[in-house]
């Protein structure tokens, strides 16, 4: 399996010609993290060919803070990104309560990457109060 995506592989062998085909697991895990930014903060309804592709509106979720509300949106962060991040499999979100920035939800993310070595991948992924996804290390 690739580390990136098509359009990623295109685009970076126009950037660098010499670029030498291989395998690199950095590459592959800011791939699926690069990834993962755009399938999250693509909001449900606005791609005609997935009416399912992205995240429902969570700008007033944050706010809530409730045991529901948490258990939702991971529940949907698991879903979007076993449908649409096929390189990526036992993915497992947990909420990570927070006392510094009362007005996002932080989660922790696990995954193992499937491969040949089927590595492992942990990353955060926080919603804040107006519905914007981060993803990072």
């Amino acid at each position: 399996m690739r580390e990136e995506r098509l359009l990623e592989r295109i685009h970076n062998t126009e950037l660098n010609p010499e670029r030498r085909e291989g395998s690199n697991s950095a590459r592959r895990v800011r791939s699926i993290m690069n990834h993962l930014q755009r399938i999250l903060n693509t909001k449900h309804g606005s791609v005609p060919i997935a009416e399912d592709y992205g995240m429902p509106d969570f700008t007033d979720l944050p706010s809530a803070f409730s045991t529901e509300s948490t258990h939702e949106v991971e529940r949907t962060l698991k879903a979007e990104i076993l449908k649409y991040e096929p390189r990526l499999q036992k993915v497992r979100i947990s909420f990570e309560s927070q006392k510094e920035d009362i007005l996002s939800l932080r989660f922790k993310v696990e995954a193992q990457m499937i491969g040949e070595d089927g590595s492992p991948i942990s990353f955060e992924t926080v919603v804040d109060a107006t519905g914007k996804v981060t993803v990072r290390d």
